[in-house]
């Protein structure tokens, strides 16, 4: 899909692929290359290997800030419904471009390789290059060429699946030592479906965790065990109802001995209002969700209320903002929640972050989540022992959890970033 006022679309099942006579620039275009397009990547490394990106496409500069770019091209990620990903590449004109902007986007399956993606993403760059080196010199060097059947529409192939996506896990690891022994495994299994209009997702996992300690005191050796083992399933099925709204329906079946549940299920009914058309959600979105749980929680040990079962009503209400610009990017997400029966029981959380260019080179970055705790119902009663604070065994009572993260950067020297150079890795 190409969502894009300057690069038409081919007709027919198009290949646009375009060439600049092998990778390397010939020697009479040598000075015609200064007049190539400088391009500035805005994206994570792991969303695009930019390292194939500059072996692959050789006629364009590619520049370490976005002060000195001809174009921003900015490649975000999200996940599609049938697990592959959805890139979208936005190219924003700068100086003498200014104003010159298109969207492109690339599907990628979730059985294609990492070589199949990244080359399908270099033939999607290139296309969106050529309008703005269709305008330089180095057009004369350019060639564009397409494969295709025949004319009209391609059809859509037949999805014996049906839209649903499975998927299957099992991993373990094993440490060993003298006197420290670790066995960890975990399970999983995944069945998603996503069309325009229902989105359905069902997960469940468990994770095992068993630890062997050998001690020897006085010459007496003893041998400590600690087990924890967290297991869940989850289920939740969404109705897109307009570009803004949608609403949802969620199971929650969760056991967990670190947090003193034997069994607890939650099931319940959500809201949820996007400011901005969902179609936007690659570069910005504020939605606000409100969720209403109906809880029955059976515990492994007494808890402080001196409940071993109860059933418990909860309300929760969620602001998440996230906004990707050529200034940088940030995300902020506020979250309440309480229970009905005592609104004392309750839990507000605050979280986000942002990532500025402050001027040319300089960088900052801050991370931070604050959460105010008043609604640990399930802490046993009798506490933790000293082995279970240290293993980390039980969650253990408290008021508050902050995290803080913050970091500037800054980048100086040569505005140019075309060499490649893989020796030793390119990390």
């Amino acid at each position: 899909m190409i969502q894009n006022p300057i690069v038409k679309p081919l007709p027919g099942a198009v290949l646009v692929m375009l060439a600049l006579f092998g990778t390397g620039i010939p020697a009479q275009a040598r000075q015609v290359r200064q007049t190539a397009p400088n391009v500035f990547f805005d994206c994570e490394r792991w969303v695009v290997d930019l390292t194939f990106v500059r072996s692959e496409i050789t006629f364009i500069n590619y520049m370490r800030d976005r002060e000195n770019a001809d174009i921003h091209l900015m490649i975000t990620r999200r996940r599609t419904g049938g697990g592959g990903r959805e890139y979208t590449l936005s190219f924003i004109g700068l100086k003498a471009n200014r104003g010159k902007d298109a969207t492109l986007k690339y599907f990628s399956r979730p059985t294609d390789s990492e070589d199949l993606v990244r080359r399908g993403l270099v033939n999607k760059i290139k296309q969106g290059l050529i309008p703005y080196v269709s305008d330089t010199p180095l057009a004369e060097f350019i060639s564009i060429s397409y494969r295709g059947k025949g004319g009209g529409r391609p059809r859509s192939p037949e999805d014996s699946w049906n839209y649903w996506v499975f998927s299957v896990g099992l991993s373990g690891n094993l440490n060993l030592e003298e006197l420290y022994k670790r066995y960890r495994y975990s399970l999983s299994l995944s069945a998603n479906r996503t069309t325009e209009a229902w989105k359905f997702r069902f997960w469940a996992n468990g994770n095992f965790d068993e630890r062997r300690y050998t001690i020897e005191d006085d010459g007496i050796v003893e041998e400590i065990i600690s087990r924890s083992d967290r297991k869940m399933i989850y289920s939740q099925l969404i109705r897109s109802l307009t570009d803004h709204w949608s609403a949802g329906l969620s199971t929650t079946i969760y056991s967990a001995s670190y947090d003193n549940a034997d069994l607890f299920t939650t099931i319940g009914p959500a809201i949820e209002y996007n400011i901005f058309p969902y179609d936007q959600s690659t570069r910005r979105e504020l939605r606000v969700q409100y969720r209403l749980g109906l809880a029955y929680r059976d515990y492994d040990e007494r808890t402080i209320f001196e409940k071993t079962r109860e059933s418990l009503l909860q309300q929760t209400l969620q602001a998440v903002l996230e906004i990707k610009e050529p200034w940088g990017s940030m995300g902020f997400q506020l979250e309440g929640a309480n229970y009905m029966h005592d609104f004392s029981k309750n839990n507000f959380k605050v979280e986000g972050g942002v990532s500025l260019r402050v001027f040319k080179g300089l960088s900052f970055h801050i991370e931070s989540e604050y959460s105010r705790v008043r609604d640990q119902l399930s802490l046993p009663a009798a506490g933790a022992s000293k082995d279970e604070v240290l293993l980390q065994l039980k969650r253990l009572a408290t008021s508050y959890d902050f995290r803080l993260e913050m970091g500037f950067s800054y980048r100086f020297g040569s505005i140019y970033n075309n060499v490649v150079n893989p020796r030793f890795g390119n990390r």
